[in-house]
C-alpha cells in the first residue's frame, strides 16, 4: 500500500512499488484505450441512426409503392 503526503508518496512493500510503477508507466495507454472505446461507441451510435433511417426511408418507399398498385 502507499501512503500519499502532500507530493510525495511513500511505499510500504515491493507490491506497493510494482503497483505504482505499473500505474505511472500505463496510466498513458489507459488514457488511449478509454479515448478508443469512446470512439466506438460514438461511430455505433452513429451506424445505428443510419440503420434506422434507412428502415424508415424503405418502410415509406414501400407504403407508396403499396398505394400505387
Amino acid at each position: 500500500m502507499q501512503v500519499r503526503i502532500g507530493m510525495l508518496t511513500r511505499v510500504r512493500s515491493v507490491g506497493g512499488a510494482l503497483r505504482l510503477a505499473e500505474s505511472v508507466l500505463l496510466s498513458r495507454g489507459r488514457r488511449q484505450a478509454r479515448l478508443n472505446a469512446w470512439a466506438a461507441v460514438c461511430e455505433n451510435r452513429r451506424h445505428a441512426a443510419d440503420r434506422e433511417s434507412g428502415a424508415a426511408l424503405l418502410g415509406r418507399s414501400a407504403e407508396v409503392a403499396h398505394r400505387r398498385a
